[in-house]
């Protein structure tokens, strides 16, 4: 109850007040740090029943619907060549991620290695990866808090870079070669393709939305039980989410993916799991290790920027869908329409798109992400 409350306050906060102050400072900060606070001064739990029981279910059960509006022909029909980019960010957060953790792990704790996977989690996907990665390979709460907080630090940086990067534009198509035809088709490009599904749920939908959940995550409970584990990285609980998220995916090429409200649904569920990340932090680890982790990330980011112009050039692709590729890896649905609207506002919807192709592809990527720092740290 206390964890529901803190979510909806702080977005009917948001929502009643308009202040500016939650676009520099969304929501989503604070759901995750006042419950950290009051389980750290003993007034929330951090340990109870009721967070086991979010992890073993509510998180598949998020994660199903979350993927049901993944549409990856639409994206490709419209961007094209920029998804290949968005799969160089991609691959940049895979490999950065052992890097950067190597650079500092001297100055780190040796299950530190946990908080790059975390937070890989949420550079290649979103919010809703970066929980089931934390799930999946069973990251403290000081590993969790670490991602989170080098989330935030670097989302600071990195977002502006991408909204000037408009600014360069005529530099970069020098450099990557694009062709004229390449950008005329973006300013004639017409919005309508990205289906926009703005009915109302109804009862129906709202039932079976419940059914896909909790089927998937019984045949993936249940398949996940005879495959072999490997730890660190891929255990009992990976091998659910990995399935989770396959099973998911197969279903957003069914006519399931036309079911209204499963991504409002499942993005609810996400902040209140988020909230019960928060609780569940411990601050103790963060005093030492925060500003080495920090700097890690900034090392990171910049392996995933290079990446990305490297894919560019490969390709030849212009620095608007540059720009979208890497805020719809490392924002997510969150910061992609806003570099979409500052570059060309025509491209918002497909953004939205493409970010859905980053939690498609995030659970995958990020393990992978994880068991490369599990090498490193001598695992």
């Amino acid at each position: 109850m206390t964890l529901t409350g803190i979510c909806a306050f702080f977005f009917v906060l948001a929502h009643r007040t308009g202040w500016s102050f939650f676009k520099y400072v969304p929501p989503l900060i604070f759901i995750y740090a006042v419950p950290m606070v009051l389980s750290s001064v003993g007034a929330l739990k951090s340990q109870s029943p009721v967070y086991d029981w979010m992890g073993d279910r509510m998180l598949p059960f998020f994660l199903t619907l979350m993927l049901l509006k993944v549409d990856v022909a639409s994206a490709v029909k419209v961007m094209g060549r920029g998804i290949l980019v968005m799969m160089c960010g991609t691959v940049g957060v895979i490999l950065g991620a052992p890097l950067a953790y190597w650079l500092v792990k001297g100055h780190l704790e040796p299950e530190a290695w946990k908080a790059f996977a975390v937070l890989a989690g949420s550079w290649i996907g979103g919010t809703g990866n970066m929980a089931a990665v934390s799930e999946g390979i069973k990251a403290s709460g000081t590993d969790v808090g670490l991602a989170v907080l080098g989330d935030n630090v670097v989302i600071v940086v990195w977002l502006p870079i991408l909204l000037a990067s408009k600014n360069m534009s005529r530099w970069f198509h020098k450099f990557t070669r694009v062709d004229t035809q390449r950008l005329h088709m973006l300013e004639q490009i017409e919005t309508a393709d990205h289906e926009k599904m703005a009915c109302t749920a109804t009862t129906r939908d709202w039932l079976v939305l419940f059914f896909l959940g909790f089927a998937v995550t019984w045949g993936a409970e249940y398949v996940s039980q005879f495959l072999r584990e490997f730890p660190p990285v891929l255990t009992q609980s990976t091998w659910k989410i990995l399935w989770v998220s396959t099973l998911g995916l197969a279903l957003s090429m069914t006519p399931a993916r036309k079911i209204p409200g499963s991504h409002e649904f499942a993005m609810a569920l996400v902040y209140l799991f988020v909230a019960r990340m928060g609780a569940m932090a411990d601050l103790s680890g963060l005093k030492t290790q925060a500003g080495w982790f920090v700097a890690g990330a900034l090392i990171w980011i910049f392996l995933h920027g290079l990446f990305c112009v490297l894919g560019a050039w490969l390709f030849r692709v212009d620095i608007h869908s540059t720009a979208i590729a890497s805020a719809a890896n490392i924002g997510g649905a969150a910061s992609a329409p806003i570099v979409a609207a500052q570059h060309n506002p025509k491209l918002v919807p497909v953004s939205i798109l493409m970010a859905l192709i980053g939690y498609a592809i995030g659970n995958y990527g990020a393990f992978a992400a994880a068991s490369l720092c599990a090498w490193v740290a001598g695992w």
